[in-house]
């Protein structure tokens, strides 16, 4: 899976086709709709034909139809029932509900709230995100009805996370109070670490600042947390799982432990039952 980030279209190209050179099994690119390039980055996923497409921070309907005569299947993710009724209709393949504990662009519906009711209003495979990190979390989407997990700010941890290493420590010494939300005055809501960077940022938001001034503010933040670990400028995106996070391992470690503790739960929840 590609994040493309806000990254133009040649750079994804690229990158859809470096990732062809390494495996032969399906790739996927996950778009954000609020970059700047989302039409370019669109448009090339169609014509690379990827296996998946996953989209996220708004609504993808405008190219659902090219994604879909590209052959590639849709998953968008959607922070409402209004939203899922939506994407269902369109022909989407899967559907990932992610509740406002997630990292990144949020909605206002929880994970526990969220996922029972898109799974109500949905024939289509469920993905429970926001708020999952290790086994305990998984099995209780699936009691929810989820067939799946979609997990971020754990894998911010995984040997192969290419994080700034500052980046990485401040996720590893969070505690359960350490994120916050900003960006709401904009209509697009963000769940960070709660740093200099997102202090300023909110005072700035409820200080009156002109909105295409609070939009420069953002532009470039994630990028510097990133690649830089700006801890001045930068926007450390994190879920509030953050703390749950304990140490660096490999990511497939990170995916057998989540999926070894999850079915001891619900083998136990099972005895329970009788």
């Amino acid at each position: 899976m590609i994040a493309a980030g806000n990254g133009p279209g040649d750079y994804v190209r690229d990158q859809i086709r470096i990732a062809r050179s390494l495996t032969s099994k399906p790739i996927g690119v996950n778009i954000m709709l609020l970059s700047p390039y989302v039409d370019q980055v669109a448009r090339v996923a169609a014509e690379e034909h990827v296996e998946v497409v996953t989209t996220g921070a708004g609504n993808p309907a405008k190219y659902i139809k090219d994604w879909l005569l590209a052959g590639c299947k849709v998953i968008p993710v959607v922070p409402s029932v209004a939203m899922a009724r939506i994407m269902t209709r369109l022909g989407a393949s899967a559907l990932i509900a992610e509740g406002g504990e997630s990292g990144g662009h949020v909605g206002e519906l929880t994970t526990m709230v969220l996922v029972p009711q898109i799974c109500d209003a949905t024939h289509l495979p469920v993905l429970a995100a926001g708020g999952i990190a290790d086994g305990r979390g998984a099995a209780a989407a699936f009691m929810l009805g989820a067939c799946g997990v979609q997990m971020g700010t754990r894998f911010l941890s995984a040997w192969e996370c290419t994080i700034h290493p500052t980046y990485k420590e401040k996720i590893l010494k969070a505690t359960d109070l350490c994120t916050m939300v900003t960006g709401k005055r904009l209509g697009h809501p963000v769940r960070s670490l709660r740093t200099k960077f997102a202090r300023e940022y909110s005072k700035a938001e409820y200080g009156g600042m002109p909105d295409e001034e609070l939009e420069a503010l953002g532009t470039g933040a994630l990028r510097l947390a990133v690649q830089e670990g700006d801890m001045e400028k930068g926007c450390f995106l994190s879920g509030q799982i953050a703390s749950m996070v304990k140490k660096e391992q490999p990511a497939a470690e990170i995916i057998r432990e989540v999926m070894e503790e999850a079915e001891a739960v619900l083998l136990r929840a099972s005895q329970w039952v009788k």
